[in-house]
């Protein structure tokens, strides 16, 4: 795992992220039926299906709505991929953001979007929830997990490097009666709901669990429960304070851990792989507005316009400046008189003499030597 976040950013507080997978046929009906029905119950304001190119692999769906009895407004947006490789479906990517900090008790911005509860239909339409990286795993029930040692370690450590979700892992300290089997997910808060996946260890695995967590920096209380340490990691992450020494599989409300499962959605995290993405497009090409909405956003572009216009009038009017400027003083270079040239000045007597000098060393220099009398052959000697 990662051990430096400096890298992302951290995603306000204000943003309700998730992401899963789409295991059945029909993704973009199942999705257009529910917002429909949302919208013809009250609670949905709106909802659009911006266009992309016809060869897109991608499908993005956009929905408002509000919540505190009309305060507050949320602003959502879902974009469709289609998966690569052996995986089956199609990826999903939500980020929703509201007009002030978000809140658990809100709605849960994934069930806007996919069918909940008893309206999901058939196995088709309820095959919303898996997880995008862990085949077989899902958001809303239990995850019983591997009985083969490595099979457990790969699945706890691909799930912990899916930072969009918030990984729960519970050991069962017995075996629990028909209560006890039931997801404690749906116990927690509707906004958390559809972000965390529960794991289960079996009472016979207590020891297993915790060598495949070893990796993670992480370990589970016999009978109690841990939550993975985010990819990367905070640096001031203690992952002591996100672990239950007791988790009671009776049935009734698990309220330590419910506390340290909104404690850990709750702590500053960096953003998700992706997401700084998802949440720049949804602010940036955002479709659905009110007619308040766009009124102000052409108000704001023209006063981008009268800003960029007015800064293009001072650069003219400084341009015009400068350049009369220069006319001025190119102007006065031209009335200037140039300068007389310099008067020579006589030689000096020493450098008179010196010249004749040189003058009557230059012939002797270049003379040729003269031949003596009688040496024709270079040698006088008889």
């Amino acid at each position: 795992m990662s051990n430096s976040a400096a890298d992302r950013a951290v995603l306000p507080p204000t943003v309700w992220p998730a992401r899963g997978r789409h295991t059945g046929p029909h993704s973009e009906e199942v999705i257009r039926r529910i917002l429909r029905r949302r919208k013809e119950t009250g609670a949905l304001d709106d909802f659009a299906e911006p266009p992309v190119p016809d060869d897109s692999a991608r499908r993005v769906f956009e929905a408002r709505w509000r919540v505190d009895d009309g305060t507050v407004t949320v602003r959502a947006r879902l974009t469709l991929v289609d998966l690569q490789g052996r995986q089956a479906g199609r990826e999903w990517q939500l980020v929703a953001e509201a007009d002030r900090p978000w809140d658990e008790a809100w709605p849960s911005p994934a069930a806007m979007f996919w069918p909940d509860g008893e309206e999901a239909g058939d196995g088709g339409e309820a095959a919303w929830d898996y997880h995008p990286a862990v085949a077989g795993v899902r958001f809303r029930t239990v995850n019983p997990l591997p009985a083969d040692d490595k099979d457990m370690r790969r699945v706890l450590r691909d799930a912990a490097k899916d930072a969009w979700c918030v990984n729960l892992v519970v050991h069962e300290a017995m075996t629990p009666d028909a209560l006890g089997r039931l997801p404690l997910v749906r116990q927690l808060p509707p906004g958390l709901a559809h972000r965390v996946v529960e794991h289960r260890a079996a009472p016979q695995q207590f020891r297993a669990v915790n060598w495949a967590l070893r990796d993670l920096g992480v370990e589970i209380p016999r009978g109690g429960a841990v939550l993975l340490p985010p990819d990367p990691a905070p640096s001031d992450y203690d992952a002591q304070e996100y672990a239950v020494r007791s988790v009671f599989l009776d049935g009734s409300e698990p309220v330590e851990l419910i506390a340290a499962v909104r404690r850990f959605a709750a702590l500053p995290k960096p953003a998700p792989q992706g997401a700084e993405e998802a949440l720049a497009d949804l602010r940036d090409h955002w479709t659905l507005m009110t007619l308040e909405e766009e009124l102000a956003r052409e108000r704001g572009r023209v006063a981008q316009y009268a800003e960029a216009l007015e800064a293009m009038t001072r650069s003219r009017d400084l341009y015009r400046e400068a350049a009369e400027r220069a006319g001025e003083a190119l102007a006065a270079l031209r009335d200037t008189p140039a300068p007389a040239a310099p008067v020579p000045q006589p030689a000096s007597p020493f450098q008179q003499l010196t010249r004749a000098f040189k003058g009557l060393r230059a012939p002797r220099e270049n003379a040729e030597p003269t031949a003596m009398p009688g040496d024709e052959t270079g040698n006088t000697d008889q």
